[in-house]
This record gives structure tokens, sequence and C-alpha cells, in this order.
């Protein structure tokens, strides 16, 4: 691992745990790091970070249908479609209050031209919440360079699930597949 990527982690880290740790009510965070591989242009990347926000403010607002808006009809993300996403987000909107969230895209790349553009954006971040009956804040979902493949649909990036090669390889003894983003 070079010294640039070993940092890279730290910062991450870091970040993910400065904010588990703040008293948000309900916060959300999309940011691409400085060093990030970027290979999209301007409007693509101004679209793409605006879908994550959208379902940020969603969640924030607590509106499951906005929500979901961000899934694409035939999202399959090692086994999960987007109704059960539906029926996990209504759990946890349910069961928890002041649920924040945070993205730090390292790489975002596209192939393909016009309506077959897709896009495979590799993130770090985490996902938590504080308890509505025992007031505790609780983490509920981490990751570590996962990679969201989207794709454009009715004009909105869609999140389509691991469709394509790289996050179909086998899971790690341990590791959970990484659903809800």
């Amino acid at each position: 691992m070079t010294r640039t990527e070993t940092i890279r982690r730290a910062s991450v880290r870091c970040l993910v745990v400065g904010l588990l740790m703040m008293p948000l009510p309900a916060a959300g965070m999309t940011q691409i790091l400085p060093d990030a591989t970027v290979e999209a242009d301007r409007q693509t990347v101004l679209e793409l970070t605006s879908a994550f926000d959208q379902a940020q403010e969603a969640i924030r607002s607590r509106n499951l249908d906005e929500l979901m808006g961000i899934y694409s009809e035939r999202y399959n993300h090692h086994g999960f479609k987007k109704e059960d996403l539906r029926k996990i987000w209504a759990e946890l909107l349910s069961d928890y209050e002041f649920i924040a969230n945070i993205h730090t895209f390292s790489a975002i790349r596209t192939s393909g031209e016009g309506n077959n553009m897709t896009v495979e954006i590799t993130c770090s971040g985490a996902l938590w919440a504080t308890s509505k009956n025992s007031k505790e804040r609780i983490p509920i979902d981490s990751w570590h360079q996962e990679v969201h493949h989207l794709a454009k649909e009715d004009g909105e990036w869609r999140i389509v699930g691991s469709s394509k090669g790289a996050s179909a390889r086998p899971r790690l003894f341990g590791s959970a597949p990484h659903p809800l983003f």
C-alpha cells in the first residue's frame, strides 16, 4: 500500500469516526476526495452528487417514496431487490430517528455514451442513527471502497446494484452485502 493510500484510508476513517460522534439530528454529506479519479464531465458529476444529496434529503424528511427514487426498478445487489430495500428502509425509518450518512467518493468512472452511459463510483462511508427506544447512537452500515453502479433512467441517475464485474466478486468471510447505497 502506498503512503498516499495509507493517508487516504486514515483520513476516511477519521472522518467517519468523527461524524459518528457528532450530535447531528439528521445529516448527510456527499463529497469527492481532492485526489479522486474522476473520469466524467462536470455535468455528470453534478448530477451524480445531486442524486445522492436528494436521497439524503429524503432520509432527513423521512420520505420513503422519494428515497426509493435513487434505486433502479431493475436493482439487484447480491440478491437484494428494490422491494427488499423498501422494507429495510421502512423499518429503519420506523425504528430510528436522526438518521445520518456520509458518502466519500474516491473514483467516478463512466462507460458508454448517451442513453447507454453507466457510472461506477468507488465510495467509502457510513450510515448511523439514534434508536427511538434507547436514544443510543447506533451504527447501521459502513463501507470502504465499495463500488456503486448507476445508470441513467428517465433522465435520472439510479443505483442498479452489482450487475457488473467487480462487485460480483465473492464476499469475504464475515462481510455482508452492502445493499442500501
